[in-house]
């Protein structure tokens, strides 16, 4: 296994990005229909919903317009637009489970990741995109969050990821659902994530049910809102850490600024607006949030949060994945999470436990940090 730097060539490449000319058209795959008619001033809707299924079916603009398509609107959009790529990089799948895990570089060097999960079906999977490169918000028990924050994705690098993993499937099979739970904290960097789950999710683009994306936080209440409010049908999925307020912070020091108690108001207020129940997720850590306090403050925030709002939250057990060297944590083995699973029963909670695969490639839930990829 080749191992490559977090950001191999971003001193390199930038300096070359400075001397080359700014193409400040929008790129082709980060908009929807109606916002094509807009840019490309004459088009017709219809011609502009058969481009842009072409781009997201991995074609490029085609030489000659197709059919339904004018010639002058095809030439249209080709002024108006580009149709950028990233770099496959890297491509890595798990010896273990179905698990590919697909490095990705920018113009500016930049490198990250996305991750194709396989489902039960084999003709479906889901993927989990990044929406930055880094993270500011150094949770303790995350690898990104080590790396501090490079900058956020735009929109058309977040819907690229799709792209690349769509030219990856078997014919026939398709990208079911995606979740926002790669690199970064998707609410950070709201106008780019909404837009891209808009195009994630449109009928010409990726056709994505809105209701199989699931964007995850660690707990920022203003983008919670703001999620409800523009994509009522995706998902919310919230980094919970621990239900003792201390406790907490330590291991995701956003507790600081946005107190657990103020995210799940907000939480609520989405699901009562959305009427969608959120996903509550909870990294097991061994001898440090797996303990019987904290499976009584956990079950008891769970009731909490139905009680007030009429949604039960799902309860997802996460098992912990090693991060790297000076890992200071340790996995729960089975018997721990047992305990803690049956404690959780026991005052009436019932979790499931999300099966967290590929961490023998660096590609399981909190690993992604661009560290461990085998180069092509």
């Amino acid at each position: 296994m080749t191992i490559l730097p977090l950001f191999p060539s971003t001193i390199r490449d930038s300096r070359e990005a400075e001397s080359a000319p700014v193409d400040a058209r929008p790129a082709l795959q980060a908009l929807c229909p109606e916002e094509l008619v807009e840019i490309a001033e004459g088009i017709e809707l219809g011609e502009a919903r058969k481009l842009i299924a072409l781009v997201h079916r991995g074609e490029p603009l085609p030489r000659r317009s197709p059919s339904e398509v004018r010639r002058s609107s095809l030439e249209r959009v080709r002024a108006a637009t580009r149709l950028p790529e990233l770099r496959l990089v890297a491509r890595t799948p798990s010896a273990v489970d179905g698990f590919v895990k697909y490095g990705l570089a920018a113009a500016d060097g930049a490198v990250f990741e996305a991750v194709k999960i396989p489902l039960e079906r084999p003709d479906r999977v889901t993927v989990c995109v990044s929406s930055q490169v880094g993270c500011a918000l150094a949770c303790a028990f995350c690898a990104t969050g080590r790396l501090g924050l490079l900058r956020n994705l735009d929109a058309w690098e977040i819907v690229e990821q799709l792209r690349v993993v769509k030219r990856d499937l078997l014919p026939g099979a398709r990208i079911h659902g995606v979740v926002f739970q790669g690199m970064g904290e998707p609410l950070a960097n709201w106008p780019e994530v909404r837009q891209a789950a808009r195009v994630m999710s449109e009928s010409s683009a990726q056709a994505v049910d809105a209701r199989n994306i699931t964007i995850s936080t660690a707990g920022l209440p203003a983008g919670i809102r703001a999620l409800g409010a523009a994509l009522p049908n995706v998902r919310l999925a919230l980094s919970i850490g621990s239900a003792r307020t201390e406790l907490r912070r330590e291991l995701i020091p956003l507790e600081g600024r946005h107190p657990l108690e103020t995210v799940l108001l907000a939480a609520g207020e989405h699901a009562r607006a959305t009427r969608l129940v959120p996903l509550f997720a909870y990294t097991l850590l061994a001898e440090k949030n797996d303990t019987p306090e904290d499976a009584t403050a956990l079950a008891a925030m769970v009731k909490d949060f139905a009680e007030r709002y009429g949604k039960r939250p799902r309860l997802s057990l996460i098992p912990y994945n090693f991060i790297g060297a000076g890992d200071p944590f340790q996995r729960a083995d089975d018997a721990r999470h047992a305990r803690f699973r049956e404690m959780l029963i026991a005052q009436g909670v019932v979790p499931t436990r999300r099966y967290s695969g590929g961490g023998d490639v660096a590609a399981a839930c909190g690993q992604l940090a661009a560290t461990s990829l085998t180069a092509l």
